[in-house]
């Protein structure tokens, strides 16, 4: 699609007819959600959902991944920190990143994710939270870094189930495509030439229904959810995440927090990954993969 373009660091903002494209470009890391990069991602939201001529957003990733999931740099406390810093700076990092979901429920304007390569971590939680996820078939995806103490997200379980979540959230393994339509928190699997080219025709197709009608029944699933308690959840899992995240100096993670002193990010994933393989999620989790 060409559309006009529009002034971002770390993201793309393209429109086209009733269609806007917001592209995650940060492709040299993976679209690591930095402070930054989620910043302007909410102002391409609001601005897309500002402009009544724009019908549907389609969200993807530049490169090889959706979003690898939020950038180490700007999550890790400093070694410093006293616990009442580090509990602050967490609170705040997880409030952040509820609001930043419900943002994107709570959009008059339907947002459909067209998944490219890898989506863990937080990457995974916006394709969660997006109304539409279409995947490509060599997308995967995973919350690995529960294997370092964090969090999972309360979406996950809604769309999944107790114990399809509990399967990936309690292990951090990789899953497929494919894992990801049997569970229900993909939509459709296409070849990845074809994603974009999907996204786009069934955002056509969406752009086709009056707008009012899309608003109003995008609403009464989000806030049907959130009154049988959905806000609540993730207001209660920001909470908890505070206190996984503030557990980084238990025992069980200290040769992780050496491994990062000791060799930065790519030491860190390989300590904490590395005794995990190989992965019962494809080929694209494997080492030899």
């Amino acid at each position: 699609m060409e559309g006009a373009e529009l002034e971002y660091e770390f993201v793309r903002f393209s429109r086209d007819d009733a269609v806007a494209t917001i592209t995650l470009d940060r492709p040299d890391a993976m679209n690591a959600l930095s402070h930054g990069l989620e910043r302007e991602l909410h102002h391409a939201l609001d601005e897309a959902d500002a402009d009544t001529a724009i019908r549907v957003i389609v969200l993807t990733g530049a490169g090889r991944a959706f979003s690898a999931g939020y950038d180490f740099d700007d999550e890790v406390p400093g070694k410093d920190a006293t616990t009442a810093e580090t509990l602050g700076q967490w609170l705040d990092t997880n409030q952040r990143s509820v609001e930043g979901f419900m943002h994107v429920m709570e959009l008059s304007t339907p947002v459909i994710a067209a998944v490219n390569g890898w989506c863990l971590g937080g990457g995974f939680w916006y394709a969660l939270c997006s109304d539409i996820t279409i995947a490509s078939e060599d997308a995967t995806f995973g919350q690995p870094e529960v294997r370092g103490i964090s969090s999972s997200s309360i979406l996950f379980a809604v769309l999944a189930g107790w114990k399809n979540a509990h399967r990936y959230t309690l292990t951090g393994d990789h899953f497929d495509a494919a894992e990801a339509l049997r569970m229900g928190v993909v939509n459709e699997v296409v070849p990845a030439d074809r994603l974009l080219e999907r996204a786009y025709a069934l955002a056509a197709r969406i752009a086709m229904v009056p707008a009012d009608s899309v608003r109003l029944n995008k609403a009464i699933t989000t806030y049907g959810l959130e009154a049988m308690g959905l806000r609540n959840a993730h207001n209660v899992m920001a909470f908890l995440a505070t206190i996984a995240h503030a557990s980084g100096d238990s025992p069980d993670v200290r040769h992780l927090n050496e491994a990062y002193r000791r060799g930065g990010t790519r030491a860190f994933l390989d300590a904490r990954d590395g005794p995990f393989q190989p992965e019962p999620g494809g080929p694209r989790s494997r080492r030899d993969g």
